[in-house]
């Protein structure tokens, strides 16, 4: 499948990813959770859906940084998240 076309001029990474309708195992269930979480399946994950095996690690990586013992509120590591992807140039 060829990337989507991009009128943006500044070069951008393109993955190819499952979409949920063809989504199966771990890639079925992270998509499912998702969107029963907030109504959609989190693009944070789709880049690691044709490894499921790192969907797996990202996501015990991403659930620790946000969830787990830390000397910063969630709001905290939110806002830190965000600044971070603003720096990178992410436009979410």
């Amino acid at each position: 499948m060829p990337p989507p076309e991009v009128t943006d001029p500044e070069p951008r990474a393109w993955v190819y990813t499952v979409p949920e309708d063809e989504a199966e195992g771990i890639v079925k269930k992270y998509y499912e959770a998702g969107r029963k979480k907030s109504g959609y399946a989190a693009n944070i994950s789709r880049p690691f859906s044709n490894r499921p095996e790192l969907m797996r690690v990202h996501r015990g990586l991403y659930l620790t940084l946000m969830h787990g013992e830390s000397g910063l509120s969630r709001e905290e590591r939110e806002f830190l998240a965000t600044a971070v992807s603003k720096a990178n140039g992410c436009f979410y």
